[in-house]
């Protein structure tokens, strides 16, 4: 039988698995096979979590500015229309802090797109 000598890479491999595992509860931030485990589910989920904050955040965006635009008579969907059809060309996270942060150029989108809504029909 030949002589396996991988002390210090398992050594070196069990310590970044333990840093990576730190804070967990209980085993599986100290026993090494439940920590692998724990770890490998946290960098899923964590690869998942980034690509729903994005969602989360559009979302977010919408619900502002469908509030906002509500308040200046018009829907969520009829405005982004109107938006459109006037050649208007902004994100939705740059509409959602203009809706919080500045009513009176809001007011002017919409009035825009409602201008640009009627000429269209």
């Amino acid at each position: 039988m030949a002589r396996i000598k991988r002390a210090q890479i398992r050594k070196k491999s069990t310590q970044k698995l333990k840093a990576r595992s730190k804070g967990f509860f209980q085993g599986r931030g100290n026993q090494r096979r439940q920590a692998m485990e724990a770890v490998t589910k946290a960098r899923t989920n964590s690869y998942i979590g980034r690509k729903q904050r994005k969602r989360q955040f559009r979302a977010l965006w919408i619900s502002r500015i469908s509030a906002a635009s509500k308040l200046n008579g018009m829907s969520y969907s009829t405005f982004m229309h109107g938006l459109s059809l006037a050649g208007i060309e902004i994100n939705r996270k740059m509409l959602s802090e203009i809706a919080i942060h500045d009513e009176a150029t809001f007011a002017s989108f919409v009035a825009k797109a409602k201008a640009a809504r009627e000429a269209a029909a």
